[in-house]
């Protein structure tokens, strides 16, 4: 597969449009006019356009027929030039009020009156922008319909997943680093260094470790690299989260500096196998509820944990900060079923030691996109 670069389209014209086609049929059928989407993901895509300014305020109009029109800073036309596929757009300099712009742009789109979805949930949407967006369109009728793409969203092409692969190898290759690099006299800091450094190299568009802690810190999930220096016989909790063209795929490993007992060894064979039972019954039409129990009772059962509240799974795609993760996830009291096309980060934690991978569901049962030994690894 020859990947395209990050400041072009990253995928076939024919694939924005048949997105389009699919998220216009559904606004349709809400009898909505359009939608307004503020999410940089939906942007992305429904779109193609990508900038790493998308926190600037910007947003696409869909109407329920026809092409989308963006709205951005005109600082980034270039990007808009060379990564979306529709040419329609209203631009604002910084001299404008950005919401005036959107709101003339908007009705030349939508016309005086209309009823139109919103993503309400977006971050960019502040509590103000929604409210003088309101007031400068007194004619139109707002619904949040937060979860129209990202629903959509959550079914991944073949061409999508094919990015996230891309992204595995990238994990793969800051895993290999964090174990070549821990030793006792090293810091965090010194490792991190090597895990972005070997992960940029390998495709990642974005540095960072991920979760990455080491003595005290590595026994509570989310620590970030700090100057601490390893130990002997300290746990080093690792997780790689690389993302290729911004989709993610990511997986934690354990790693103890210079020694491990054997009920460190015992752990991590268990934590293996009862991620194993999980998975064996990942297919399309299982309830989630069914690995996320085996998990749960897993963990509790062999006593590794006295009580277990995280979630075991989590939906992962294309991604773009400050989101972590999208909106699919597994816990107790979840009520949706496995599809093919999915795709997930899935996890099991206790006594400071974590075994994660990334997954596609497939057909018949699930791949794993993150393929690397499985394993305490000792320094």
């Amino acid at each position: 597969m020859t990947v395209p670069l990050i400041y072009e389209p990253w995928f076939k014209r024919s694939e924005y449009e048949s997105r389009l086609s699919r998220l216009q049929a559904q606004i349709r059928d809400k009898c909505l006019d359009g939608l307004l989407a503020f999410q940089p993901e939906t942007v992305t895509w429904l779109t193609g356009f990508f900038t790493r300014g998308y926190g600037s305020f910007q947003l696409a109009v869909i109407p329920a027929d026809g092409s989308p029109v963006l709205i951005c800073r005109d600082v980034e036309e270039y990007y808009l030039d060379t990564t979306c596929i529709f040419p329609d757009r209203a631009m604002w300099s910084d001299s404008d009020d950005p919401v005036t712009i959107a709101a003339e742009a908007i009705a030349r789109v939508l016309g005086a009156n209309a009823k139109v979805g919103i993503e309400a949930a977006a971050w960019p949407l502040s509590v103000a922008r929604y409210e003088a967006l309101r007031a400068a369109l007194p004619g139109y009728g707002f619904q949040d319909e937060s979860q129209l793409a990202a629903t959509m969203r959550l079914i991944k092409s073949p061409a999508e997943i094919a990015l996230q692969r891309h992204a595995a190898k990238a994990a793969e290759a800051g895993m290999q680093a964090a174990i070549d690099s821990a030793g006792v006299g090293v810091s965090e800091r010194e490792m991190a260094a090597e895990i972005c450094a070997k992960m940029i190299r390998a495709g990642s568009d974005l540095p960072g470790p991920g979760v990455m802690s080491s003595g005290e810190r590595a026994f509570h999930l989310h620590g970030g690299y700090s100057d601490r220096v390893l130990e002997r016989g300290d746990l080093v909790q690792i997780e790689t989260t690389p993302n290729h063209r911004h989709y993610h795929a990511r997986f934690m490993r354990p790693i103890r500096i210079a020694e491990a007992s054997e009920t460190d060894q015992r752990i991590v064979e268990r934590l293996i196998a009862i991620q194993d039972a999980a998975l064996a019954e990942v297919r399309p039409g299982v309830p989630a509820s069914v690995p996320d129990t085996i998990y749960r009772d897993g963990i509790l059962s062999e006593g590794l944990r006295d009580s277990y509240t995280n979630k075991t799974f989590y939906s992962v795609g294309l991604l773009l900060q400050p989101a972590g993760g999208e909106k699919l996830e597994a816990a107790p009291g979840c009520d949706w079923s496995f599809a093919e096309g999915m795709t997930f980060h899935t996890y099991v934690l206790a006594k400071g030691f974590g075994m994660s991978e990334t997954i596609a569901i497939t057909l018949d049962g699930y791949e794993r996109l993150t393929t690397f030994s499985r394993q305490l690894f000792v320094t």
